[in-house]
């Protein structure tokens, strides 16, 4: 094996790992994990059938891959959407301003790891878990925001924030109706005390 070969194999490794966590990503946001199987993941992503096992041994294990990758991209996109906003109240309610943009965007299908976390009914199934640290960061980031704030409660107002973000995600969705975003914003500017 030459030196040239030896430095192309980690991002032959790569691509392929990415090429499969993007395309069962794609696949599962758009039909839903039942409706994927691996025989569409393979056709594709044109990653052959050996080597996807060889990566990801189980169809539950790639798509727990697949989440946790797009939880860290969503969760770069979102904090970073919702941490320019010049005041503490202006940032708490450029989450609806993330959301308004999200909502509009091509291909939304709602929250995927809500979606996920639907499919799947064992709560202790990996993809479970990985829906449900989703939904912890979200909280966190939502916490220090709130915290930033200086609101009374930033706990409470934190879980009451993520109760409507996750509304609006579902409204959006089920209904079509992008305006919802503004009611979302609404509520949540009336749980804001004046000063904040």
């Amino acid at each position: 094996m030459t030196s040239a070969t030896i430095r192309r194999s980690p991002d032959a490794f790569e691509d392929t790992q990415e090429r499969l966590l993007r395309t069962t990503e794609h696949l599962i946001y758009q039909g839903g994990i039942n409706a994927t199987g691996m025989d569409l993941i393979v056709k594709t992503s044109g990653v052959a059938r050996k080597s996807l096992y060889k990566h990801y041994p189980t169809k539950e294990a790639l798509v727990a891959a697949a989440l946790q990758a797009r939880d860290e991209r969503w969760m770069q996109w979102f904090v970073a959407a919702t941490t320019q906003a010049a005041t503490p109240r202006a940032r708490l309610l450029s989450i609806f301003d993330a959301l308004r943009e999200w909502f509009a965007s091509d291909g939304f299908r709602g929250c995927a790891f809500i979606n996920a976390a639907g499919e799947i009914g064992d709560p202790a199934n990996p993809i479970r878990e990985v829906s449900r640290l989703h939904k912890a960061r979200l909280l966190a980031h939502v916490l220090t925001l709130t915290q930033a704030a200086g609101l009374p409660d930033p706990d409470e107002t934190a879980r009451q924030l993520l109760v409507l973000i996750d509304g609006a995600i579902a409204v959006a969705l089920v209904t079509g109706d992008l305006s919802i975003a503004d009611s979302a914003e609404r509520a949540a500017a009336a749980l804001l005390p004046a000063g904040a």
